[in-house]
This record gives C-alpha cells, structure tokens and sequence, in this order.
C-alpha cells in the first residue's frame, strides 16, 4: 500500500503558509508505516516542538492502473474517508529553507490518520461533499472537495503517469485553511458534513 499527498491543493492554504499556489499538484508520499491504525493512541512525537494538523479528505484506489485519462479515474477509486496529514511544522521549515526534502516532517510514524471509509454511490458528486474539523469542540478547518485546486479525476490522472495505482493505495488529497498548531491533552474530530468521522486526542 501507499500513501499518496498533494500538498497546496486549497489556495488559502497555500497562502496561509505564505506558499505559491502551485500550476500544477505538489506531490510527496508516505510509508505504510506512517498510518495510525485504528483505535491506536497518538503520541506527540518527541524530535518536534510545532505539530500542525492537516484535516483532508482521502479517497482509496479500488483497481490497478497506470496512465489513466481523467475521465476514466471514477473507475480507479470506490471509497472515501477524511483524515489527518500531521506534520512537524518546525523540522518542515529548516528542510524548506535548504531546499531538502519534507520525509522526516510528513512521513514519520503515525502521522497519517484515516477514519472509517464510505463507498461512492453511483453517480454521487464528491464535489458537492464537505469536511471539516474540531479541535477541542471548536471547528477550525472546513472546506467543500470542490473547492480544491486540482480536482480528484485530475490528480488520479496525474499521480498515475508518474506511479503505477494499486488496489488499497490512498490519497489524500490536500488540506483547507485553518491548519494549526495542537499540544498534548488536544482533542480532534473530523467531519463529513455533520457526520463524525474519526476522534484523537494527542497524548
């Protein structure tokens, strides 16, 4: 299994962070080993002093696939949750200001959360989906999937010209605005629509 991210996909984000909004999808991945698995605790990791949540919705490949048109993606994916890309914002920041790569601040242990996954009902319109977060009660990130930069068909599409799609590779596919900074005792909840998702609180 792999797991796929688009950083930068929601111009908000990008300029929150004071990024370039990027013209074309900004890719970096994660090892397996990077999902917290179900009913697990998180421990705030102890080489960072800034851990940053990044609530995106995710989507799961359900066929084998390389060089896939954008109309032919819907065929490639046939589930999608929301989860958590944390990063450590601090460790981020020096390895961007040498122009190093991003592994050791997106790609640790643990740092890839998943909720429970939906399957696509035929002829749904993901775009039309919203997502949102909570830390401590208080909704600090929502955004609708189609508010994103480069859409879902378009990023299948993408990824798979470059890497080969198997069964069970998720994506996750950018983060709004409102990323932010949690410290141990934080609790956060992920939303679809008014549906909660998933729940970790940072031990």
């Amino acid at each position: 299994m792999k797991i796929f991210c688009i950083g930068r996909n929601y111009a908000e984000h990008a300029e929150e962070l004071g990024n370039e909004v990027p013209e074309e999808p900004v890719i970096f991945m994660k090892p397996k080993s990077a999902l917290l698995q179900a009913h697990s605790p998180f421990y705030y990791p102890e080489f960072t002093n800034e851990l940053h949540y990044e609530c995106e919705f995710v989507l799961r490949i359900s066929k084998n696939g390389k060089y896939i048109q954008p109309k032919h993606a819907p065929n490639y994916y046939n589930a999608y949750s929301i989860g958590i890309d944390f990063t450590a914002r601090d460790i981020q920041n020096r390895l961007k200001e040498k122009g190093l790569p991003w592994e050791r601040a997106k790609a640790f242990d643990n740092s890839a959360v998943v909720g429970p996954f939906t399957e696509v009902k035929p002829g749904e319109d993901l775009k039309k989906l919203e997502f949102s977060l909570k830390k401590n009660g208080e909704q600090v990130q929502k955004a609708k999937v189609g508010d994103m930069i480069f859409q879902i068909d378009n990023l299948v599409s993408h990824l798979s010209n470059y890497f080969s799609l198997n069964i069970g590779d998720l994506l996750f596919t950018g983060t709004p605005a409102g990323v932010g900074e949690c410290v141990v005792g934080d609790e956060l909840e992920g939303y679809l629509g008014d549906q909660k998702i998933f729940e970790v609180e940072i031990k």
